[in-house]
C-alpha cells in the first residue's frame, strides 16, 4: 500500500517560507492499494496538486478514484472545484461523504460552486460523478475494505478505517475528545466514546491524526473540534498502534514548531516504554506499507451497512425525546434537534416521560441524571427489559461532571453521556450522530466458500433435530455460569437456520439463519466478539436485538477434522460485555471439548 501526503494543514491553507518543510496546504491524501485502488482522503487544497500529478502520470488513460469526505468544513472541500480528474471525460469518480439530515452531499459541493462564489458549476464538470452519502457503517471500494466512525467536531464528521493488502490505515481529522479532560492525556474510560475511539484505532498499521493542539493550547478551544498531541499519542498507544503520522497541523505553528511537537511526541511515546512510532506528516512524502510477516485484522466492531438511498424522510420522522429538568438546557436541546427539523417531544415528568416512550418512533431519549425522582440509569434499564419498542430507544443521559459513572452506565444499557457544559452546536452534531446510528441495517452473514462441504460435514453428524445430551448441556451449564451471562448454545448452523442442540437461557430451538450471529461467526476460526450489538451495524436493527434485547455475543467456531465449521459454542447477554485475555482463552477451551463431542457423534 502506498500514502502520499498532499495536504497536512489545518483550518486554512498557509504556504510560505514558514511551512515550506511540513506543507501550507489544507487536508489530501493519496491511498493506493497493491491493486491499483485509488482513495483521496479530502479534498482540501491539497488535492489541486494531486490531480495535477494524476493528469500528468496517466496521459490519455482514464484516471478513475473515490475520494472520501470527513465533513464539508472549507478546509477539507476547497480542492474539489480545482481537482482535475472531474473536468476530463471518461474518467469516473465516487465522492462519499457523511449523511446529513439536510443538504445531500452533492448540494453541499455544488453550495460552493455558485454561481456568487465561483466561476464554473458543478454540472459543467466532465467526469461521470456519483455521490454517496454514509452513515457510520462499512462497504467495500473495489479490494479495500471502509470502515467509518463518527469523529467529535461542531459538524457531523467521519473517520475512516481502510483494510487492504494485510494492512490497516486509520484516517481521523477534526476529531476532539469527548471527555475534555483526556486533552491531557490518560485512558479512556470503558464504554466511552472516547473508548470507541481507541477501538476505531486498533491495530492500525498507521493512523493518521488530528493534533493541531497541545494540550496548553487546546484550553481555551475546548469545543472547536481539534485533538491534543497528548490524546492522539495516548490513543495510538492504547489503540496498539504501529506508527502515528500527527496532521492538520495549525495554521499558526510553523516548521519549528511541527518540529517541536513531534520531539514531544517522541518524548511521551519514550516515558511510556513502547515501540510506537512518531512522524509529523509532510506535504509530498510517500510512505510505502509492507504487511511482513504481521497478521491484522479487523476487530469487527464498527461494520455496517450502507444506506445507498438514505431515508431522510424516515429520519424526520424520529422522534427526539427530551426528558431535562434544567429549563435553559431543556431548550437548549430542543433547539439544537429543531435546527435539523427533527421531531422533539418534551417530557417534564415520570408520567409523560412514560408515554413519550410508546411512541414508535421514538427514538432517542436525552435525560437528565434525575427527573421527578427516577434516575436516568433505572430508566436505561427499564427499557432494556422491555420487550416492546422502546427496547430500541437510545437513552443518552444529560449530567454535570459530578454526576457521571460510565461503568454503571454500561451496566444499565446507557448509549452515552451529554456532559455540561456544552454547546447547542455540539449538541446537534451528537444529536444527529445519535440518530444516524439508528438508521443502520443488519446484515444476513456471507455464505462460506466451502458451504456445500461443510453442510455435508454437518449432516453427516446426525445430530440436527435430536433431543438434548448431557454431554453437550453440561459445557453451556458451565459457560453460562463461568461468564455470568443469561445464554449460552451450541448452536449448529444449517443451510437456513441455526439449530441448537444445546440451550440455557432461551426458550426457542433455532432462529432463521438471516437473523443468526453464529452465521457470522464461522465465517472464520477465530473467536467473534460483539461487544454491543446496538453500536454494531450488522446487528443493531436484527430482531435478536431489537425483540429479544441481545446486546453482548461472543462465539468460538466449532470445526469438524476437516477444518469445516458446523456451529459455535456462544454467549449472549443483554448488556454490552467484554472479555480480557483470559477469558477469550476460556472460551477457546470450552469450545474445544464441544468439538471433541461433536467429532465422537459421526
Amino acid at each position: 500500500m502506498r500514502i502520499r501526503f498532499w495536504g497536512t494543514r489545518g483550518s486554512i491553507a498557509k504556504p510560505g517560507g514558514s511551512t515550506v518543510r511540513y506543507g501550507g496546504n489544507t487536508s489530501c491524501v493519496e491511498v493506493r492499494s497493491n491493486q491499483g485502488t485509488l482513495v483521496v482522503l479530502d479534498c482540501g487544497t491539497g488535492a489541486h496538486g494531486l490531480g495535477v500529478a494524476l493528469e500528468a502520470a496517466g496521459g490519455d488513460a482514464p484516471c478513475d478514484g473515490h475520494i472520501l469526505v470527513t465533513h464539508t468544513h472549507w478546509d477539507h472541500i476547497q480542492g474539489f472545484p480545482f481537482f482535475q480528474p472531474l473536468f476530463r471525460e471518461n474518467n469516473s469518480w465516487e465522492v462519499w461523504g457523511p449523511l446529513g439530515l439536510g443538504p445531500t452531499l452533492r448540494d453541499t459541493l455544488s453550495g460552493q460552486m455558485q454561481y456568487t462564489y465561483f466561476p464554473v458549476a458543478i454540472d459543467q464538470l466532465k467526469a461521470r460523478v456519483q455521490y454517496r452519502d454514509l452513515v457510520e457503517g462499512s462497504f467495500d471500494i473495489d479490494d479495500i475494505r471502509v470502515t467509518t466512525h463518527y469523529l467529535n467536531h461542531p459538524s457531523l464528521t467521519l473517520g475512516y478505517r481502510l483494510e487492504v493488502d494485510g494492512l490497516i490505515v486509520v484516517y481521523a481529522t477534526d476529531h476532539e475528545p469527548h471527555i475534555s479532560d483526556l486533552a491531557a492525556g490518560g485512558k479512556a474510560p470503558v464504554g466511552s466514546e472516547d473508548e470507541r475511539h481507541v477501538r476505531f484505532c486498533e491495530n492500525a498499521d498507521l493512523l493518521i491524526h488530528d493534533t493541531q493542539y497541545t494540550h496548553a493550547e487546546y484550553l481555551p478551544r475546548v469545543g472547536w473540534g481539534h485533538s491534543t498531541i497528548e490524546y492522539a499519542v495516548d490513543s495510538a498507544l492504547a489503540a496498539g498502534v504501529e506508527r502515528l503520522a500527527l496532521f492538520h497541523h495549525d495554521p499558526l505553528r510553523d516548521d519549528e514548531g511541527v518540529d517541536r511537537l513531534l520531539a514531544d511526541a517522541r518524548d511521551r511515546v519514550r516515558a511510556a516504554g513502547s515501540r510506537l512510532q512518531v512522524i509529523a506528516a509532510t506535504e509530498r512524502e510517500e510512505l510505502t506499507l509492507d504487511p511482513g510477516t504481521k497478521a491484522r485484522t479487523a476487530t469487527g466492531t464498527f461494520r455496517a451497512a450502507v444506506l445507498e438511498q438514505p431515508p431522510r424522510a424516515q429520519l424526520r420522522r424520529r422522534r427526539v425525546l427530551i426528558a431535562v429538568e434544567d429549563a435553559d438546557v431543556r431548550e437548549l436541546l430542543r433547539e439544537a434537534a429543531a435546527a435539523d427539523d427533527v421531531p422533539v417531544v418534551l417530557a417534564r415528568d415520570g408520567k409523560a416521560l412514560s408515554r413519550a416512550l410508546r411512541d414508535p418512533n421514538a427514538a432517542l431519549l436525552l435525560m437528565s441524571r434525575t427527573l421527578s425522582g427516577n434516575d436516568a440509569l433505572d430508566v436505561s434499564r427499564a427499557l432494556a427489559r422491555q420487550p416492546q419498542r422502546e427496547a430500541g430507544v437510545a437513552t443518552v443521559v444529560v449530567a454535570q461532571p459530578g454526576e457521571v459513572d460510565r461503568a454503571d452506565g454500561v451496566e444499565a444499557g446507557v448509549t452515552d453521556w451529554l456532559v455540561a457544559p456544552f454547546t447547542g452546536q455540539y449538541a446537534r452534531t451528537r444529536i444527529r450522530a445519535w440518530l444516524l446510528r439508528a438508521a443502520c441495517r443488519w446484515e444476513r452473514a456471507p455464505t462460506p466458500n466451502d458451504e456445500e462441504h461443510r453442510l455435508d460435514a454437518l449432516h453427516a453428524l446426525e445430530l440436527l433435530d435430536t433431543p438434548p445430551e448431557e454431554r453437550f448441556d453440561r459445557y453451556t451449564r458451565i459457560a453460562a455460569a463461568l461468564f455470568g451471562v443469561p445464554v449460552a448454545l451450541v448452536s449448529l448452523v444449517d443451510r437456513n437456520r441455526q439449530w441448537f442442540k444445546s440451550r440455557q437461557g432461551l426458550e426457542v430451538t433455532e432462529t432463521s439463519r438471516d437473523m443468526a450471529f453464529c452465521a457470522h461467526a464461522i465465517m472464520s476460526d477465530e473467536l467473534m466478539l460483539v461487544e454491543d450489538a446496538l453500536n454494531d451495524g450488522r446487528f443493531a436493527d436484527n430482531p435478536l436485538v431489537t425483540e429479544r434485547r441481545v446486546r453482548f455475543y461472543a462465539g468460538a467456531p466449532l470445526r469438524l477434522g476437516d477444518g469445516a465449521r458446523a456451529g459455535t459454542l456462544c454467549l449472549m447477554d443483554h448488556r454490552p460485555r467484554r472479555l480480557d485475555d483470559n477469558q477469550q482463552a476460556l472460551l477457546r477451551d470450552l469450545g474445544n471439548l464441544v468439538e471433541r463431542e461433536l467429532l465422537g457423534a459421526g
